[in-house]
């Protein structure tokens, strides 16, 4: 492989693997946050509740439902610090080569933006059995950013995510005591990225590789319900969906033998979101108290890499993630007619190994505690709050990587850091029914 064809391909690879960029607030780059009576209870019985706000969890959570709207907005406080623990960069400027330290800013204050996750759904019963959804979430969304002189600049600047699922499901009542559903969706990805990229040289600027790109890809899932008296239980199933980003990659700033590689062409590059599936159940345990549990696996295996394509060659950057198994408990306690109060508590574990953790994904275990209540002011009308606190176990930053290589140019990064963090999520949403 030519010089200029290797540098582009790592700047392509530092590049797309910003498409899955964790998010602090949930497993990796997945958020949870798609229903606010949800996050009252940790997102604890979910898949066995009845309603147009469960309707992310489990198709079949409509065919109960009224005609029913739901709309959320969950806002994002995060607190988070990476620091250097003696990371290396070493350049092919003799026999063996020239390590020294990477250099720049060791510490990185609050990389990790906050905002607002909005979601919507309806709900319209076409007859007595039968019942149609829509619903728009955003189930992998992130902005995070370092500053241009950071220890982290070769595997991360700038990550700008945003995602939009729309799906269509249509739920029926089977029996008195079974309802099933099945949904099909369309998920839309766009990205804003960016890395710098070292000059052979020690001491000179940086090179710097740019991206935006898109892409709108199918997924499905199916579900059901049954309930008999104080019970309640639910199944659903969720798909892998396969992407494909379709961006404009510059590359600009590289100088001497590197020089050639500067270009501003087009990329493509292909990963899988995990497929999951989720049980849960609730009882009654009285009028007022109703206890929820609910486990899900997530199949994060299907991310096992990112592979990138362009004008001349391509690349293939491993992640390697592992399948996760995540679970909550949580309780809703009628006060009275107009308020309903709710808690909760989930693990939710990496999906990352210890060994090819980056600066892109610092990610670790994390426990959720969430306090939440439904006022009803009327008839139909019902007034959704939460607060969930996330704690966050400290990750090890551990990846090296060949820049150039197989050119003559190799340079070996090897990142070591540590990241801390937590989180506060706010969420505020009105369910109407009519």
């Amino acid at each position: 492989m030519t010089t200029h064809r290797s540098a582009r391909a790592t700047a392509l690879a530092c590049l797309f693997t910003l498409a899955a960029t964790p998010a602090a607030q949930a497993g990796s780059f997945y958020l949870q946050e798609q229903s606010v009576r949800g996050a009252g209870r940790a997102f604890s019985g979910e898949v066995a509740d009845c309603g147009v706000a469960s309707l992310w969890w489990n198709p079949a959570s409509i065919a109960c439902s009224r005609r029913e709207v739901y709309l959320g907005l969950h806002g994002i406080l995060l607190d988070s610090r990476v620091e250097d623990r003696g990371s290396t960069l070493t350049r092919p400027l003799a026999p063996g080569g020239v390590t020294t330290a990477v250099g720049g800013q060791p510490v990185a204050i609050d990389p990790v933006q906050g905002g607002v996750v909005p979601n919507a759904a309806v709900a319209i019963p076409l007859n007595d059995r039968f019942v149609l959804g829509l619903s728009a979430m955003a189930p992998y969304n992130l902005s995070t950013e370092y500053d241009d002189a950071a220890f982290t600049r070769y595997d991360a600047l700038k990550s700008s995510v945003l995602t939009v699922d729309l799906q269509a499901t249509l739920a029926a009542r089977v029996t008195d005591w079974l309802d099933v559903g099945v949904g099909v969706s369309g998920e839309y990805v766009s990205a804003e990225l960016s890395s710098a990229l070292p000059n052979l040289a020690p001491g000179s600027p940086d090179g710097l590789s740019e991206l935006e790109g898109d892409g709108i890809d199918l997924g499905w899932t199916v579900g059901a319900r049954a309930h008999a008296g104080r019970w309640e239980a639910g199944l659903s199933y969720r798909s892998a969906i396969e992407h494909e980003l379709d961006g404009e990659v510059t590359i600009s700033g590289l100088a001497g033998p590197l020089a050639a590689a500067n270009v501003d062409t087009d990329g493509v590059a292909t990963f899988t979101t995990p497929w999951m599936a989720s049980a849960g159940v609730r009882f009654a345990v009285n009028d007022r108290l109703t206890l929820n549990g609910q486990i899900n696996r997530i199949g994060w295996s299907e991310f096992d890499a990112i592979r990138v394509s362009y004008p001349g060659g391509g690349d293939v950057i491993v992640q390697d993630y592992k399948d996760t198994t995540s679970g909550a408990v949580g309780l809703d306690y009628r006060l009275n007619e107009q308020v309903t109060l709710r808690t909760g508590v989930a693990f939710d574990p990496t999906p990352t190994r210890d060994e090819r953790r980056t600066a892109r994904i610092p990610d670790e275990d994390r426990m959720l505690y969430s306090v939440g209540a439904t006022i009803q002011p009327r008839d139909g009308l019902m007034m959704d709050a939460a607060l969930t606190y996330i704690a966050i176990d400290t990750a090890t930053i551990n990846d090296d990587r060949v820049l150039y290589e197989g050119t003559g140019a190799d340079t070996v990064s090897r990142l070591r850091g540590e990241a801390t963090g937590s989180g506060v999520v706010a969420s505020l949403g009105m369910r109407l029914a009519f």
